[in-house]
């Protein structure tokens, strides 16, 4: 296969996944169901990501200043998107929580996941849904700038 038809294919699958989330949360809008903004959902989704990170893991992930986190948070708080809770070990830090708000919310995305992963499942052979396993471990490898809290022991992509 040319290696333009590679990236082409791969484009495709990308963008059909994002069409859609787009596509369930603007009928949502439209129930006024949802009120993140675009960054909000994009700060969401990193924390999510991150897995109850304390404001400042946030903020340097993001690659944003303390007091911009903190404002961004403040307001996903307001919404009840998200909860700050206080650190068992050091009580002066607080980890992002997701709300079952935020989770309902999220669900758009990764229901449609898994329902995409189901059809794979019935048309693939264990053999072949090995080989996809591996190959998607391979892309999530190679994707250095990007480490997600547990990557390696049985997280989300290794189920």
């Amino acid at each position: 296969m040319a290696e333009n038809e590679l990236e082409k294919r791969f484009a495709v699958v990308y963008s059909k996944f994002k069409l859609h989330f787009y596509q369930e949360t603007f009928a949502r809008f439209q129930n006024r169901e949802a009120s993140l903004t675009t960054v909000e959902a994009f700060a969401m989704e990193a924390i999510y990501a991150l897995g109850s990170p304390t404001v400042k893991e946030f903020a340097d992930f993001m690659r944003v200043s303390s007091s911009n986190a903190a404002y961004k948070i403040a307001s996903l708080v307001r919404k009840g998107y998200v909860e700050k809770v206080q650190s068992e070990e050091d009580g002066r830090e607080y980890h992002l929580m997701p709300t079952q708000k935020y989770l309902d919310y999220y669900n758009i995305s990764s229901d449609y996941m898994r329902t995409v992963m189901g059809r794979l499942r019935e048309r693939l052979t264990p053999d072949q849904l090995d080989g996809l396993s591996d190959l998607l471990k391979m892309m999530s490898d190679l994707m250095t700038e990007v480490a997600l809290p547990g990557e390696g022991e049985g997280a989300e992509g290794d189920e």
